[in-house]
């Protein structure tokens, strides 16, 4: 398993990856599995079960040595199944393979990260290499298998959907004092709007500043963006909230800033903000999955999202939706939720229901019966 991306700090392919192997080592001790790790997660992962080997590569990602030497060391193995957690797989291994797909943002979204002709020639190459080589194909949702049907004509057949899970440890909190010590520590107030999540074009940041700054007579409304502000999309951000006049670099002491920029919070404190927040809001113009939303109800906080790609397929009935790109109708949307408490408890409880559909062991479990197929 291409483990290089393993983390169990944050959300996305790094909790994947992580999950699943925390998973398989509980399913299976019979198969013998090599973990390529790069540092430090290798020092930091001991193996949970005898049949469990890790490996250090020290590869980057997207690298000539990823096409090189991490290829020359998966030969020597000669494994019976490799399992490519990302596209990113060396375009000459020629045994066999399954390759996860979460999405394919970078052929929709290219943005500032995939700038030149070479990086998009490079992409290209490697994901269409990667599908077409693997035995079988893992999307983590209908849409996804869709997207890979009609972009990289990868026939259905090939592609098995598997949905990713929520870790319990995001649940509702009892203990208010450390959730009001974090809420201290960034000088948030209640009640507040959250987005959580990275800094990317698709995510829609700057629509949901808009459709924020249209909320005006909610004067005791803040909204908490976390994500790292030293983004290469970051100073666009800083720069459309203080034209909207939501952000200040000399507030007034007295009076708290609208937007809160925590910047990029640990797990326990993310775990705090979804418990304190009063909505989730979910702007994004793409996802493959869409994590975030599933965590927020798994906290007992009511997720308003965009109607766009597999997010209604994954958040169901238990969110409301607006158009991404309408500022106006993602006002509309927050300012009926914050109107209407009986609709307000309804997704309260029906998100609480719903996220229970998704497990982690569940993915582990299916993923491993591919393996066995």
């Amino acid at each position: 398993i291409d483990c290089r991306m393993y983390s169990s700090h944050f959300t996305g392919i790094g909790r994947y990856v992580f999950e699943l192997v925390e998973n398989l080592q509980q399913i299976d001790r019979e198969n013998e599995y090599f973990l390529f790790f790069n540092q430090p997660e290798f020092n930091n992962f001991q193996p949970g079960a005898p049949n469990f080997h890790k490996v250090l590569v020290n590869v980057k990602h997207y690298s000539l040595a990823e096409q090189t030497s991490f290829k020359k060391t998966l030969d020597l193995y000669r494994l019976d199944l490799m399992h490519f957690t990302h596209f990113n797989a060396p375009i000459f291994y020629r045994r066999p393979s399954i390759v996860t797909i979460h999405d394919l943002t970078l052929h929709f979204f290219p943005g500032k990260i995939m700038n030149s002709p070479l990086h998009r020639l490079a992409y290209a190459l490697t994901v269409r290499s990667a599908v077409k080589k693997a035995v079988q194909v893992i999307a983590v949702s209908r849409s996804t298998a869709r997207d890979l049907d009609e972009v990289l004509r990868v026939p259905l057949a090939k592609i098995k959907i598997i949905y990713e899970g929520v870790n319990p440890d995001f649940r509702p909190l009892a203990n208010h004092q450390v959730i009001a010590n974090t809420l201290e520590k960034y000088g948030i107030r209640k009640p507040f709007l959250l987005y959580t999540g990275v800094w990317r074009n698709h995510k829609n940041l700057e629509g949901l500043l808009r459709a924020f700054a249209l909320l005006d007579r909610h004067e005791d409304l803040q909204l908490v963006i976390t994500g790292r502000k030293d983004s290469v999309y970051a100073e666009g951000i800083f720069d459309l909230a203080r034209e909207l006049g939501l952000m200040s670099d000399f507030p007034p002491a007295d009076l708290p800033p609208r937007v809160v920029f925590p910047g990029l919070v640990g797990e326990d404190e993310l775990i705090h903000l979804l418990n304190a927040a009063h909505l989730y809001v979910f702007p994004s113009l793409y996802e493959g999955f869409g994590l975030p939303p599933l965590e927020a109800m798994q906290c007992g906080t009511p997720v308003v999202a965009s109607n766009s790609s597999s997010i209604p397929e994954i958040c169901n009935d238990s969110a409301l939706y607006f158009d991404p790109r309408s500022p106006e109708d993602m006002a509309a949307t927050i300012e009926k939720l914050l109107a209407d408490e009986a609709l307000y408890q309804k997704l309260v409880a029906s998100g609480l229901e719903h996220v229970k559909k998704f497990s982690w062991q569940k993915m582990a479990r299916e993923t491993h019966q591919l393996y066995m197929d």
